[in-house]
């Protein structure tokens, strides 16, 4: 079954180079990124496992916890770090998930039920795992993108979307195309005029459907 926005992600208990842990247990009470490859060792992820840990401090800053997945062993996964921390010049101190049985990736619906590892194999053998999941304290998928193995993911555009789904969260509101911190923001067809008034100031009627207003401080 596809995994959805809003569903709860499944309970499993994942071996990591940081040793085992069940999801929801190591999401607590925290915002979470997931991040899948297809493989250790592979160019384009190791430039973006690099890329996750030189945001460390963003990651904190939003607390949101990061879990890297790749469909290798936990000694691949030691050895790769010391890839990834050269390239990036910062300590990659998230765990990588050891997905080499395909437990999580056909969980999480990136591979068939059927997908198999072949001796010899290649990336394109496990190449839909290539998925950025944010998943709420509550456990349910807030959003996922998913990307080929020739292009690599955008980490701005993940901080700007995991921007936006906190606010939206917290302030009840909705977000426009491009938004970033401290632009106007969508209100709620659900609320009123004057209760939107009384709450934001003023709000800017752009349709009868789109208004607008920025959140207070």
């Amino acid at each position: 079954m596809a995994l959805r926005i809003n569903d709860t992600i499944p309970n499993l208990t994942v071996e990591t180079d940081q040793g085992s842990f069940a999801l929801h247990d190591w999401i607590g009470d925290s915002w979470a990124i997931l991040f899948s490859h297809p493989k250790d060792f592979t160019p384009v992820c190791t430039t973006e496992f690099s890329a996750v840990a030189q945001l460390a401090d963003e990651w904190k800053k939003r607390g949101t916890k990061v879990l890297g997945i790749s469909v290798d062993g936990v000694d691949e996964h030691k050895k790769w770090k010391v890839d990834i921390e050269a390239v990036g010049g910062a300590k990659a101190g998230f765990p990588i998930v050891a997905d080499d049985g395909l437990k999580l990736s056909k969980a999480l619906d990136m591979l068939p039920a059927d997908a198999y590892l072949p001796d010899g194999r290649t990336p394109a053998d496990s190449e839909t795992v290539r998925v950025v999941f944010i998943i709420s304290p509550d456990k349910k998928l807030k959003l996922s993108m998913t990307y080929p193995m020739n292009v690599g993911r955008n980490f701005a555009e993940v901080l700007r979307a995991l921007d936006a789904l906190q606010t939206s969260a917290k302030e009840n509101i909705s977000t426009p195309a491009n938004w970033v911190p401290g632009q106007d923001v969508v209100v709620p067809m659900s609320v009123s005029d004057a209760d939107a008034i009384a709450k934001y100031g003023s709000i800017d009627t752009k349709l009868p459907y789109l208004r607008m207003a920025k959140l207070p401080g």
